[in-house]
């Protein structure tokens, strides 16, 4: 029987709305370093990117900044958004329906922030216990989104080929990461209007939706309609 057992869940912007909290800890980090920075560009331009790339982007465009300075001012910045996501984060509308629809399956957090991040934002948010130790933290496997090294350790440990991962992920980088991992890849798509699916991922628009979804490919994958992704 050929059908995607495992899910595989980003974390910011997919199960919890950290991502305007982060934005705008980073322009206040950035700016004070002297990189020109605001909350729009990362929801813009860099959304789902790891921190130390958006860094070294910024640092090409406008000038390098002394590594002292910038090592001082992300330990600052994750100190206070550690605070802001105790304090004010909620998970994405629709997340917690549908982990409790999906607590069947065998299922994972995979990540490009710190694991301490991670379990912050699951613990502020009441999901811990959906997934428990199983958090893949691109810091911890020393490899990020878009490469797809991520995605593939979490399946290799979780015990699965890709193949028979389901990856949600609402960031085109993890979009792009999973599908170059070979696996069925749903992006929540919430901005429609002004961001594109890659090729080859299936889009919602909300978590609402993503049970539904995952039954369908279940069903279409069970009865040899869905294809089988191939691992690279």
């Amino acid at each position: 029987m050929s059908r995607p057992l495992c899910l595989l869940f980003d974390c910011d912007g997919t199960l919890v709305d950290s991502e305007p909290l982060l934005a705008e800890e980073m322009a206040i980090g950035l700016k004070a370093v002297g990189l020109p920075f605001v909350a729009e560009d990362y929801l813009g331009e860099f959304r789902g990117t790891r921190f130390r790339r958006i860094v070294a982007e910024l640092q090409q465009r406008h000038g390098a900044v002394d590594p002292e300075q910038l090592k001082i001012m992300e330990t600052a910045m994750r100190t206070n958004l550690a605070r802001r996501l105790e304090l004010e984060l909620t998970p994405i509308p629709g997340a917690i329906e549908a982990l409790k629809a999906l607590a069947d399956y065998p299922s994972a957090v995979v990540s490009n922030g710190p694991e301490a991040k991670i379990r912050a934002a699951l613990k502020a948010t009441g999901l811990t216990d959906y997934f428990g130790a199983r958090l893949f933290s691109g810091y911890t496997a020393n490899c990020w989104k878009p490469e797809p090294c991520l995605h593939l350790h979490a399946a290799s440990i979780m015990g699965f080929a890709a193949r028979d991962c389901i990856a949600i992920d609402d960031a085109i980088v993890g979009v792009r990461a999973a599908l170059e991992a070979g696996m069925t890849v749903i992006h929540v798509n919430r901005y429609p209007d002004a961001e594109l699916t890659p090729e080859g991922a299936i889009m919602i628009t909300n978590m609402f939706q993503l049970p539904a979804m995952v039954a369908n490919l279940v069903s279409m994958r069970e009865t040899s309609l869905y294809p089988i992704r191939h691992e690279p």
